[in-house]
């Protein structure tokens, strides 16, 4: 954790989306472990994989609600781990936190505080017992057993990021700003990737545009009838 003190102690398918959310309940409900919190910071950021498996304290920034995606974890056919760095220059970012992700963060925070001799807090966020990495296959598995738990279609992890994606959609950010926050090199990748979910934002833009065309005609004829006569006349 980047400040000094403890943080205990601080104030594939897009359409799958519901899916998703009663998967995020279920792991709340039957869990509540790390995997559940590396899920619900996945949900609420949009990181990638190989961005939450490779997150250090070190780049969590607790009192300004951000986390910076410095490195990401890969493994050569599942069995040499590698750090690197991210695959883009606009994967290196800040990410803001949600009330839910800090949370979540908070509660490995004081597990794993309170496993160390020191007390401290270092390494990596979500690590296995011995400090190593989790592995991407490991992780996948989880998901696909606590999804087919529930009776639900299997997906894969980069879906929780689509996920993200098609909540943000739906209630109604900014494309942009979507793009800001999944860290897309650029916006035209956001639209190609997503443009099929914003019919709807599409509607209600140019229904925007009409009802500023007719405010601006209904003012022009409201002027009209209040002209002064004598300037008619003039």
């Amino acid at each position: 954790m980047n400040d000094q003190t403890p943080l205990r102690s601080r104030a594939r398918k897009k359409r799958a989306l519901p899916h998703s959310l009663t998967r995020d309940r279920h792991n709340k409900e039957h869990y509540a472990d790390q995997l559940t919190d590396l899920f619900e910071v996945m949900l609420g950021t949009g990181m990638r994989r190989g961005e939450i498996l490779a997150l250090h304290w070190s780049d969590v920034h607790v009192m300004d609600r951000k986390l910076y995606v410095r490195w990401t974890l890969a493994a050569i056919n599942n069995a040499e781990i590698r750090f690197g760095e991210p695959k883009t220059e606009a994967s290196r970012a800040w990410i803001s936190l949600s009330p839910r992700a800090m949370a979540a963060l908070h509660r490995q925070a004081t597990l794993q505080m309170n496993a160390h001799p020191q007390g401290r807090l270092e390494g990596l966020v979500f690590p296995r017992p011995d400090d190593q990495p989790l592995r991407p296959k490991w992780l996948l598995n989880q998901l696909r057993k606590r999804t087919a738990e529930l009776g639900l279609p299997a997906i894969g992890l980069h879906d929780l990021r689509h996920t993200a994606a098609s909540i943000m959609i739906a209630e109604n950010v900014p494309i942009a700003v979507i793009s800001k926050t999944l860290r897309h090199t650029t916006l035209a990748i956001t639209i190609n990737l997503y443009g099929h979910l914003l019919k709807d934002s599409a509607d209600q833009a140019v229904a925007a545009l009409s009802s500023a065309l007719d405010r601006a005609d209904g003012n022009r004829s409201q002027q009209e009838r209040h002209a002064s006569p004598l300037r008619s006349a003039a």
